[in-house]
């Protein structure tokens, strides 16, 4: 005989009890932190700390590096005490001495100009490069012509071009532009294209499925995934514009830190020309480092699974 119709099932009681029996004493209880996978997603600040990490602590290393390579240089070398000045001859120089005030005054008046000289050629090259390779990846053929002409323009020294950029440029704005963004402008080329091509071909397809153009794809989806590249690019360049600001301030404009140091050398004043290396070198090691910072922000915001450790 068939079972009566109103009979459930002790099947669907249990599940019925399940969810409205609370869990047990002492089970896991599920939180925003953890996803439904197990793992567990971390909050904005450990990344954003994680970021600034990254970001500063090249500056420390570099820091622990430049010294030690400093000191085993002059010892190596056995060079002189009148000509190679130690750390500390430095740190007199610009801090200890009687006349150290005047020192940093005859050190940042050069460095203010040098960097700029380096912004110019920095905006300068960063700018042709972005249009330049936005232009490649949506015109193959016209990479095909014009890649070749820039690699070759590449191959030739920036003091070997110098006179002619300054016969038609000038000794002012122009030539430093000019100079400064060529030596930005190859590898941050290079970075931008690689990175503009690293678009996902289901995303592009899926731009295209709902009638965006190829420029739409560059503008909605080839962008955002070319930042790492892009910064990549950008951390590269500020160590080349300061560079092109030093060959620039060498052979045509006659002032900034790379005037300065010829000066200095005229006049055997080596304390001065040490000085003056170590201000510019510790600007790009904090424009590096800022560049780097920035980069850490805007991923934290935007791509925090770049950010992962």
């Amino acid at each position: 005989m068939s079972a009566p119709t109103g009979t459930s099932d002790p099947t669907d009681a249990r599940d019925a009890a399940d969810l409205t029996t609370p869990p047990p004493a002492g089970s896991p209880v599920p939180t925003p932190s953890t996803s439904s996978a197990g793992e567990s997603v971390r909050p904005a600040g450990h990344v954003v700390g994680t970021a600034l990490w990254r970001a500063f602590r090249p500056l420390l290393v570099s820091a622990v590096v430049a010294l030690v390579v400093w000191w085993g240089a002059l010892a190596a070398f056995d060079i002189s005490p009148f000509i190679g000045k130690t750390p500390q001859d430095v740190w007199a120089y610009l801090l200890t001495d009687p006349d150290a005030a005047t020192n940093r005054a005859t050190i940042a008046g050069p460095l203010g100009v040098t960097l700029q000289h380096a912004l110019v050629g920095f905006v300068a090259g960063m700018a042709a490069a972005l249009v330049v390779g936005a232009a490649f990846v949506v015109a193959r053929s016209l990479e095909q012509s014009l890649m070749p002409i820039a690699m070759l323009l590449r191959s030739v020294p920036l003091v070997a071009m110098t006179p002619i950029i300054v016969l038609v440029a000038g000794r002012g704005l122009g030539s430093i532009a000019v100079m400064g963004g060529i030596v930005v402008f190859f590898p941050a080329l290079v970075n931008v294209v690689q990175g503009l091509r690293s678009v996902p071909p289901t995303s592009r397809d899926l731009v295209h499925a709902y009638g965006g153009s190829d420029l739409a794809v560059m503008r909605r989806v080839g962008i955002p995934t070319a930042m790492p590249a892009i910064f990549a690019a950008a951390r590269i360049s500020v160590p080349g514009a300061l560079t092109g600001a030093l060959v620039v301030e060498w052979l045509a404009t006659g002032n900034g830190i790379g005037s300065q140091i010829l000066k200095a050398i005229g006049g055997f004043r080596y304390d001065e020309v040490w000085a003056l290396i170590v201000a510019v070198t510790a600007a790009s090691v904090v424009l590096y480092t800022l560049v780097g910072l920035l980069e850490g922000l805007v991923l934290a915001r935007y791509a925090p699974h770049r950010l992962a450790t």
